[in-house]
């Protein structure tokens, strides 16, 4: 049986029951909510030959940028490779194959097209929406969606969420007012969605404004927070703009809370565990034991090679754990990496193998190595993947390297260019003051 979903696509081989069980799924992922993985198994149980289910299941496999899904991942594709498809269909399960084979370029164009056609098409929005985020893509993050505005209104399912994707994009791309115009008006319409709250947290961000930042999600987050699976990535938020006011005590009360300290061992959620706790170190602040609980999660990606910016955050945690075999293990499986065939390839050999090797050298005391390291990757570092406000762990990392290896030039350079950002930030007023402290030789 071929059924209609409600933003008017054929869904082959659906029964109502099933069509229900994955718009759930599709409702689910939409705002980052709930289980969309058990209740697009639920919609295969009921019709084991609907394809989109096994293409929705291999995208939601995909999407946690983690080595051990690849295998279901395949699975389902190979699930679906003789069911009955469309024209929208098979290009689902095309760009998830390729995907699947490490070719993150080539799912994103396969994406993009697709959506041109069927610009109604929310699981592609979504899916290449963040395929542009892992890519570093600010462009595409806007355009992709900007391209498909024209086909929706508020009377389609799923306008917030393209809303939300919009506005992420704006701000990617420096359009503040407007990113959070859009990323308002979608959590207006959905309040669960989680995307649009983080959207607007960017904002907040960008434009170093930490106390509105603060309004923004933490008496609201009952909301935001509620059944998300973004919500560890929000708090995350919360906890970066109590960090810029020096607020250092509630930064660590959010990390234990609610980051680092919920035990989960999902990637995701590692990265900003990592994140947050080398900020905090960068500025002095005592982290504690904190380190082990994290780099011990991170032990079982060590070896997996599957994405560079993963590979940082992990480096990250056994250097300052000390996990001296889980560093080698992690520089072995890069460069076996940069061998490989697909993106990956790229990633690490461009920004993600300089940026392990820079972490290491700065946890080992060799700043002025750290420091050369950095500055080589700093102009292309969008092309490893992550949002303006991850990667700024670079540029943070770079000007304490400075510092502590005493080039005066570079550091005070460095220092300078800080300020220009963020005028008000007390952080930024320190690091200048310490660089003009720094004795010429």
């Amino acid at each position: 049986m071929n059924l209609i979903d409600p933003q008017g696509h054929r869904i082959s081989n659906a029964t109502p029951p099933s069509l229900d069980a994955y718009e759930r799924a599709a409702r689910e992922l939409l705002c980052m909510v709930g289980d969309p993985l058990a209740a697009i198994d639920q919609a295969i149980a009921l019709s084991p030959d609907m394809t989109m289910a096994h293409a929705f299941k291999a995208w939601v496999m995909l999407l946690g940028t983690e080595a051990p899904a690849l295998p279901a991942a395949r699975a389902a594709l190979d699930a679906a490779a003789t069911l009955p498809a469309d024209d929208r269909e098979q290009r689902h399960l095309a760009a998830a194959r390729a995907l699947a084979h490490g070719h993150w370029r080539e799912a994103a164009l396969q994406l993009e097209d697709l959506s041109l056609r069927y610009p109604r098409d929310t699981l592609a929005l979504q899916v290449g929406h963040q395929l542009d985020f892992f890519r570093g893509d600010s462009r595409m993050l806007r355009d992709r969606i900007a391209r498909a505005l024209p086909a929706w209104d508020a009377a389609v399912p799923g306008w917030h969420a393209v809303l939300g994707m919009h506005a992420f994009g704006l701000e990617e791309c420096g359009q503040y007012v407007e990113a959070e115009r859009q990323g308002r008006r979608s959590v207006e319409l959905e309040p669960h969605d989680s995307w649009g709250w983080h959207a607007v947290a960017h904002v907040h961000e960008m434009r170093h404004d930490p106390r509105a930042g603060i309004a923004w999600l933490q008496t609201t987050s009952d909301t935001w927070a509620d059944g998300s699976f973004l919500a560890t990535h929000n708090w995350w938020h919360l906890a970066l703009f109590h960090l810029e006011l020096d607020e250092h005590a509630e930064v660590l009360r959010l990390y234990d809370r609610a980051i680092g300290g919920t035990g989960s061992s999902v990637v995701l959620d590692l990265i900003d565990a990592s994140a947050m706790l080398w900020r905090l170190q960068l500025r002095g602040v005592d982290v504690g034991g904190r380190w082990q609980a994290i780099a011990e999660r991170w032990l079982p990606h060590a070896a997996s090679g599957h994405y560079a910016f993963n590979d940082l955050h992990a480096m990250l945690a056994f250097s300052n754990a000390g996990m001296a075999v889980a560093q080698q293990q992690l520089l072995e499986a890069q460069r076996a990496a940069m061998d490989s065939d697909g993106d990956n390839a790229v990633f690490t050999r461009e920004v993600g193998h300089p940026a392990v090797l820079a972490v290491k050298a700065f946890t080992e005391g060799d700043h002025a190595k750290a420091a050369a390291l950095l500055r080589g990757i700093r102009p292309q570092a969008h092309r490893f993947g992550g949002s303006h406000a991850q990667r700024d762990l670079i540029d943070l990392t770079l000007i304490e390297a400075a510092l502590r290896s005493g080039d005066v030039p570079l550091a005070r350079g460095l220092a300078h260019e800080r300020l220009a950002q963020r005028p008000r930030s007390a952080w930024a007023q320190r690091l200048g003051q310490r660089a003009q402290a720094l004795r010429l030789n």
